[in-house]
């Protein structure tokens, strides 16, 4: 086992259920999640935890890596979103006690640079693109040398080290702007050689028994499983906006004056969702424009890498979401003035590359700027007063509730939405609500207390008379056991408006 790379060990764990190949790859890298999440969470026992989730995450999702993947990167970004939703769950609780953890465990390092860095460095790395993350994971981390580096990163070894040396740099720039002042060899030294501590002992085979094997983990690590997994989701669905175009759009009867911000001469290859072509694109290109892809209604497509990011045939309104980072189920959450476009559009953003600012918060800031400036609407987040129906359980012994034969592992494909029904072999009772939600455009908000998953298959079948409210009431009841309990509640929401420029 020890002659393959991490991508044919988790090949061969997804295609032939090799226990000793996932075991592997978990002795190789538990260490280094154990570090990521104790630095995230400053608790030993929350760290544990943390990195079982995390192994469980990487058993369910085996079969969708690529062969060109990193998984450092994808561990690394994983348990900062695991510890994220941990962290908000339960640091409050916690947090004198954690703090005095964390005191302790720095002074038990000899290196004041780490100390200075320590509690902000995952956050940085985390603000990097990929191919730069991956580079300071491989190089600091893993301690890989030079000619490993660029073989991983599939560049010559001088390509490589610049890459280092650029991102040490921008890990610099971002510890300047919170008040570290330290050169970039001191960071380097002090990741170097205080980034990755043993992990307990112990916890690797613990892990590896809950994750290959299905061992039986606490509710609370469930728990956390199934937010971290709904955080991943929402991250990979909003990776991707773009920005700029003038024309006058009718919205109903009201028309919307769009200001001109396209720039002369625009190549259409720019908009092709090609990681290769969006390469290519200029720097420094903001655009909105009325789709070219396509009928309003006809789906999209997306792609972002690093500076530049593409959207084909996208709804502004998605635009405000992405921008403001919301949350909430769209669009069921978001209140729209009347005059809002309901055509779509085509973005496009492209930030100067290699640039010492973080690509991410400035690609947000230009989308919301942009959006103001050429439609004259901004959004904020406000809690108001709104009809929404209360998923609860009625029936706990209903055929439709018991769990999947599948047990709590994914089934390896997507619910089936339709205006038939729902259905999915092996589906999660937490996204119940949001297609429910999806279905009725009226906000599903989930008091089942409910964690297993189940064989969903419900059918929108009316009867005659029936509206549809009343026949999704009666299938959920009559299948699942499950009733929709009208109440008016605040809830929050993303509010736009019209505003001046």
């Amino acid at each position: 086992m020890t002659g393959l790379d991490d991508i044919e060990l988790l090949r061969q764990y997804a295609g032939e259920n090799s226990e000793p190949a996932f075991a592997a790859l978990v002795g190789r890298h538990v260490n280094f999640v154990y570090s990521n999440a104790l630095r995230r969470t400053s608790n030993p026992h929350a760290a544990e935890e943390i990195t079982q989730a995390v192994f469980i995450i990487l058993a369910r999702k085996a079969k969708s890596f690529s062969r060109q993947a990193i998984l450092t990167g994808w561990l690394h970004q994983t348990t900062r979103l695991t510890a994220a939703n941990f962290l908000r769950t339960e640091i409050r609780r916690q947090h004198r006690e954690s703090e005095a953890f964390m005191q302790s465990v720095l002074n038990e390092t000899d290196s004041e640079a780490w100390t200075q860095i320590a509690p902000l460095l995952d956050d940085a790395i985390s603000k990097l693109g990929e191919r730069d993350r991956n580079a300071i994971l491989l190089r600091y981390f893993e301690n890989k040398s030079a000619r490993e580096m660029a073989a991983a990163l599939r560049v010559d070894e001088p390509a490589a080290q610049k890459r280092v040396t650029r991102a040490v740099e921008k890990l610099r720039a971002f510890f300047a702007k919170r008040g570290v002042t330290l050169t970039a060899a001191a960071i380097a030294g002090a990741v170097s050689a205080n980034s990755v501590q043993a992990a307990p002992v112990g916890l690797a085979a613990t892990v590896t028994a809950a994750a290959a094997k299905g061992a039986a983990v606490s509710a609370s690590t469930l728990t956390l499983i199934e937010g971290a997994l709904k955080i991943m989701a929402w991250t990979k669905a909003k990776m991707a906006v773009a920005v700029g175009v003038g024309v006058l759009l009718a919205a109903g009867t009201t028309t919307v004056v769009v200001k001109e911000f396209i720039p002369l001469n625009v190549d259409e290859k720019w908009f092709e969702t090609n990681g290769d072509a969006l390469a290519k694109v200029p720097d420094n290109l903001e655009i909105i424009r009325p789709t070219h892809f396509g009928k309003p209604g006809m789906g999209s497509s997306m792609r972002g890498m690093d500076e530049r990011i593409v959207c084909q045939n996208y709804e502004l309104e998605w635009g405000l979401v992405f921008a403001d980072n919301f949350s909430g189920n769209w669009p069921t959450r978001v209140e729209l003035p009347e005059d809002f476009p309901k055509e779509r559009f085509d973005y496009l953003i492209t930030l100067p590359h290699n640039q010492n600012d973080f690509s991410q918060d400035k690609v947000k800031s230009i989308l919301r700027d942009l959006i103001k400036k050429q439609f004259g609407f901004a959004a904020h987040r406000e809690t108001r007063a709104r009809d929404v129906f209360l998923l609860q359980v009625k029936n706990p012994n209903a055929v439709g509730l018991q769990k999947s034969a599948q047990g709590d592992e994914f089934s390896g494909g997507a619910i089936q939405s339709s205006v038939e029904g729902l259905n999915s072999k092996n589906f999660p009772i937490y996204a119940l609500a949001e297609e429910l939600e999806n279905h009725l455009q009226i906000p599903v908000l989930d008091q089942t207390g409910l964690t297993n998953r189940i064989a969903l298959d419900l059918r929108w079948k009316k009867l005659p008379g029936e509206t549809v409210l009343e026949t999704t009431k009666r299938v959920v009841l009559d299948q699942l056991g499950l009733e929709l309990v009208p109440t008016n509640m605040p809830i929050e929401m993303l509010v736009v408006e019209k505003v001046k420029n």
